[in-house]
């Protein structure tokens, strides 16, 4: 995700955002977060009072208190679906916790952070919330367990942001090689989406989510005919020569190069990157170091 300020848009009136914090100083992660110009912002108590005044008020954004467990955070949204079925509401922790992150996805939460928080990241993603209107049926889940996560994903580029934050937050790894397996994650399925899916919204992508104590491994199928790695290298023979890889870690992501060479920059990334004789399908693995968590159900 680009770490650049985007600034928010002016609309006519002011947005709405619950802040579920007793007091507006309560949480410097969220300091200057909402531009009072462009933002009526509110706050409440706890997750009870939250659930009362977005009953009697529409939000256009809810962020929960880092000091509660997803697990509370989760019940009341579905507590406020009842009411409020496509509030967006993104969940903060203050430390990972078995489940998170399945729980998360399977209950429709926006999106997922764990402090610290990079404040651009978590800006861009209330800008992504602001244009969605229909969004909630974006990231499906098909089936999951502790071991495997398997996904339909719809072909837009708001759903990747949101699907690779929270692969993002689910991979055990320190914070640059987190950064570059996410980078390798979303070029992936971008590249499922644009090619195989033609940004179609009414498209998915299918994604497979493995985790075991030694490795990640994620499978995308696009719904596309495939292509050819032969494409690819030829792209890559016309590109300019530029250090990839330090772009792709700066998030420099309109400065890279067409083409597909995103995937050629992925293979950098992940121990392996293996292809479908069809090229719809690609397999990305990730070992992972000792000691690190467990299965993918708890992350």
């Amino acid at each position: 995700m680009a770490s650049k300020v985007v600034p928010f848009p002016q609309p006519k009136e002011r947005r709405r955002a619950l802040l579920i914090e007793a007091l507006p100083e309560s949480n410097p992660d969220l300091e200057g977060l909402f531009d009072e110009r462009h933002w009526s912002v509110s706050y409440a108590a706890n997750n009870a009072s939250a659930l009362v005044m977005a009953k009697i008020e529409n939000y256009d954004v809810i962020l929960t208190n880092a000091r509660t467990t997803c697990a509370e955070d989760v019940d009341m949204l579905r507590r406020l679906r009842t009411v409020r079925p496509h509030t967006r509401v993104i969940i903060l922790v203050k430390e990972w916790v078995p489940g998170d992150i399945l729980n998360a996805i399977r209950n429709h939460a926006f999106s997922y952070f764990t402090l610290p928080i990079a404040r651009d990241d978590l800006r861009d993603m209330i800008e992504q919330a602001l244009h969605k209107p229909v969004w909630d049926d974006g990231i499906e889940i098909i089936q999951g367990t502790p071991e495997h996560v398997a996904l339909a994903v719809r072909c837009d580029l708001g759903t990747l942001d949101r699907l690779t934050q929270f692969m993002r937050e689910s991979v055990a790894l320190p914070p640059q090689e987190c950064e570059e397996v996410a980078f390798a994650f979303r070029e992936v399925v971008m590249n499922a989406m644009e090619h195989g899916g033609k940004f179609d919204p009414e498209k998915f992508v299918e994604i497979g989510y493995l985790k075991s104590r030694r490795m990640v491994m994620c499978r995308v199928k696009d719904p596309g005919e495939g292509f050819s790695m032969d494409e690819i290298q030829a792209a890559e023979l016309e590109a300019p020569i530029v250090d990839l890889s330090d772009q792709a870690r700066a998030g420099k992501e309109g400065e890279l190069p067409p083409g597909g060479l995103g995937i050629l920059i992925s293979q950098k990334f992940v121990d392996e990157l293996i292809f479908s004789e069809k090229g719809n399908e690609v397999f990305l693995i990730k070992y992972l170091p000792q000691g690190s968590r467990g299965p993918v159900g708890e992350a």
